[in-house]
C-alpha cells in the first residue's frame, strides 16, 4: 500500500486534494483533579486543506511568490498529493491517522499505540464523542469531539467546560479585493459559531489570523493591509457580537495594528468574554524563521509575557503557532495558573511538519 507514514508524518494534501483530518495542540486543565466531568472539544473544519494559504508557493533566492494571481497552481494528476492514501491491494482508502491505525495495528496493541501518540487521560486515551453536523453551510464541514476525563475530587465540586476548535480555508480568490476576502470569511465562520453554540461550545477558538489569508510565506508586503486594531478592528467587533449572541468566549486570532505605537504589527489573540468585552490580548512571542520563510517580514516578537485570562467558563491562555515548539512556552502558561492552553496555528505546505 502507500506509505501511512506520510499520514501519520508526512507532508500536507494539496489543498485541491480530498477531505482530511486536521491536527490542533491544546492544553487541558493544569489542575486536572478538579474536574470529574469530561472536558469536551468539538472540531469543526472543512475539506481539504488543514491550512489556510493563499496558494502554494515556490522558493526563489530571498523570496516566495504567488502563483497564477494568488490561485494554487493543478498539479498533473500523477503528481498531485491526495488528502487522503489508497491501498491498491485492499482498495481501502485511509483518510486520517485514527483510520490507518485501526486498519494497520493489531487490535491487543492498538490501545498502547494510541496512549504513546497521545497521551494518557485517567489511565485511557480521550474519548471520541460522536458529533453529527447539521445540514451544512456552503461546503460541508468534517466535525469531531473527544472528551477528556478528570479524577473527581472529595470537596469541591467538578467543572465542564466546552471548547470548539475552528480550522478553514479561505473563501474568496486572493485576486478579490480584501474586504470581500474577508468579509466572505467571517461570513462563513458566523455560520460555523453558531453550530458550534448548538453543540453547547463554551469558548471558541479561532485559527491564528484567521480573517485573512496566509500570506506570511510571501514576503509581499500587500497582505500587511489586513492588519486591524485589537479593540476596535472589524473582526474583533464581529467576535464581540458572536460573544454576546451566542454567550461564549471568544479567541479571535487576528494581524494586529497597534496604532499608538508608530503602527507596529504583531501576531495577535484577542481574548473576548461572553458579554462581548475585551478581556485582553496576547501578542506571539516566538517568529518562525525556516530558509526563506521569515514572519517577521510581517510582525514583531511579542511583548505580553505568558498570560492567562479569567473567563466564565475557566483559566485560559494562547500559545500562538510557532509558539508550540518552545516546551517553556506551555510551562510558562500553566504556572501562571491556565487550566486551557489553546494553540491557534495557520501555515503553509510542508512548514509544520516534524
Amino acid at each position: 500500500m502507500d506509505d501511512p507514514r506520510r499520514v501519520l508524518w508526512g507532508e500536507l494534501p494539496n489543498p485541491q486534494s480530498n477531505p482530511a483530518l486536521f491536527h490542533f495542540d491544546f492544553g487541558t486543565h493544569s489542575h486536572s483533579h478538579s474536574h470529574s466531568q469530561p472536558i469536551s472539544a468539538i472540531i469543526h473544519g472543512t475539506p481539504g486543506s488543514p491550512v489556510d494559504a493563499p496558494s502554494r508557493y515556490r522558493k526563489r533566492p530571498g523570496k516566495m511568490k504567488l502563483e497564477n494571481n494568488g490561485v494554487a497552481s493543478p498539479l498533473p494528476t500523477s503528481a498531485k498529493p491526495s488528502g487522503a492514501l489508497h491501498d491498491a491491494e485492499s482498495g481501502s482508502t485511509y483518510d486520517s491517522v485514527e483510520h490507518v491505525l485501526d486498519q494497520h495495528v493489531p487490535a491487543a496493541l492498538l490501545p498502547q499505540v494510541k496512549r504513546i501518540l497521545y497521551g494518557s487521560n485517567q489511565g485511557a486515551s480521550p474519548r471520541s464523542l460522536d458529533a453529527v453536523p447539521e445540514a451544512p453551510l456552503d461546503a460541508p464541514l468534517d466535525v469531531k469531539g473527544f472528551a477528556f476525563y478528570a479524577k473527581p475530587e472529595q470537596f469541591r465540586a467538578p467543572r465542564l467546560a466546552t471548547i470548539g476548535l475552528v480550522q478553514h480555508s479561505i473563501k474568496a480568490d486572493t485576486s478579490e479585493p480584501f474586504s470581500v476576502q474577508r468579509r466572505k470569511i467571517l461570513d462563513f465562520v458566523g455560520g460555523v459559531a453558531k453550530r458550534a453554540a448548538g453543540h453547547g461550545v463554551q469558548i471558541l477558538c479561532l485559527q491564528e489570523c484567521f480573517s485573512m489569508p496566509f500570506g506570511f510565506c510571501t514576503r509581499e508586503k500587500v497582505w500587511a493591509e489586513f492588519a486591524e486594531s485589537a479593540y476596535t478592528g472589524e473582526s474583533v467587533v464581529f467576535c464581540q457580537e458572536l460573544a454576546k449572541a451566542h454567550d461564549m468566549v471568544v479567541v479571535c486570532p487576528i494581524l494586529e495594528r497597534d496604532e499608538t505605537h508608530g503602527d507596529t504589527c504583531w501576531n495577535t489573540a484577542v481574548v473576548i468574554e461572553k458579554d462581548g468585552s475585551v478581556l485582553g490580548i496576547h501578542r506571539k512571542n516566538h517568529i518562525p524563521r525556516v530558509g526563506d520563510f521569515n514572519e517577521s517580514t510581517y510582525y514583531m516578537e511579542g511583548n505580553t509575557g505568558h498570560p492567562v485570562f479569567h473567563t466564565s467558563y475557566g483559566r485560559i491562555a494562547v500559545n500562538i503557532c510557532y509558539g508550540r515548539h518552545h516546551p517553556l512556552n506551555w510551562m510558562a502558561f500553566g504556572l501562571n495558573g491556565a487550566e486551557i492552553v489553546f494553540n491557534p496555528s495557520c501555515t503553509a505546505d510542508g512548514l509544520s511538519e516534524p
